[in-house]
C-alpha cells in the first residue's frame, strides 16, 4: 500500500466496520489492497465468508481488472454463494486514487438465505438485477484462485488437456486470459503444468493471443 494511499483505505475499513455494525452478524464488508492481488484482502468485517487476512481477490473483480481503467464500474445488487450453499447479495465499489486509478475495493456481502424463506414481504428487498449476473467465488488462497479457474475452462473441452490440439490449448489460455489469470502470480506456470507444455509455451500462446486481440481491436477502429 502506497503512502498516499492510506487515508483511502482508512476511511473505507471504518465504512466496512460501520456497516457491519448497523446490518448485523449476517453482513460481511471486505477491503481489499490491489498492490498485492495473492493476498488483497486487508480488512474484513464480520463473518460471512469465513476469510481471513491475507486471502486473494475473487474472479469477479480479476475479470473487471482486465478492463482499461475506464471501463471499470461498481457492481451492484448481484447474487453470489458461499461455499456453504448460503445465498449472499454483494455489492463492490472500487477505490480509486487521486489520479483515478482503482487501488482497492469496498467490498459486501449479505446472507439472505432466511430472508428468502420469508418471502412476501421482503421479495423487494432479496430483488437482483436481471439484466446482469455476474459469478464470484471466494477462495482463502491464491492457489485456489488459480485451480478454479483453470478447472472452469479445461471443462468445456470434455477431455484430458494431454488430448487437447495446440489450438484448443491457445483457447484455453485466451480464455484464461480474460479472466485475469494471469495477474496472479505464478499462474503461467501453474497453467503451464497442467496443458502439458512449458511456460515459455504459454508466453507463446499469450503474444499470439492478444496480438490477434489488438489487431481485432484496430480494425473495428478503421
Amino acid at each position: 500500500m502506497k503512502e498516499k494511499d492510506k487515508l483511502i483505505f482508512d476511511h473505507a475499513i471504518r465504512t466496512a466496520n460501520m456497516i457491519v455494525d448497523l446490518f448485523g452478524p449476517r453482513c460481511e464488508v471486505a477491503v481489499h489492497d490491489f498492490s498485492d492481488l495473492q493476498r488483497s484482502l486487508i480488512h474484513i468485517a464480520g463473518n460471512v465468508t469465513h476469510r481471513e487476512i491475507g486471502s486473494p481477490i475473487t474472479d469477479l473483480v480479476l475479470n473487471e481488472l482486465r478492463k482499461e481503467q475506464e471501463d471499470i464500474e461498481d457492481i451492484p445488487s448481484y447474487r453470489t454463494q458461499s461455499k456453504e450453499g448460503h445465498v449472499l447479495k454483494s455489492t463492490t465499489v472500487f477505490l480509486r486514487d487521486e489520479d483515478n486509478k482503482i487501488i482497492g475495493a469496498l467490498c459486501t456481502n449479505y446472507d439472505i438465505s432466511l430472508l428468502m424463506e420469508f418471502g412476501g414481504e421482503i421479495d423487494t428487498f432479496i430483488d437482483f438485477q436481471q439484466d446482469k449476473q455476474p459469478v464470484e467465488t471466494f477462495y482463502h488462497s491464491v492457489q485456489d484462485v488459480t485451480h478454479d479457474m483453470v478447472n472452469q475452462v479445461l471443462l468445456r473441452y470434455k477431455k484430458a488437456p494431454s488430448q487437447m490440439s495446440m489450438e484448443e490449448k491457445i483457447d484455453c489460455v485466451s480464455e484464461l486470459d480474460k479472466k485475469g489469470t494471469f495477474l496472479i502470480k505464478g499462474a503461467t506456470e501453474y497453467v503451464a503444468h497442467v496443458l502439458g507444455v512449458s511456460k515459455f509455451t504459454v508466453y507463446n500462446y499469450l503474444n499470439k493471443v492478444r496480438s490477434m486481440q489488438e489487431y481485432l481491436i484496430d480494425q473495428d477502429a478503421e
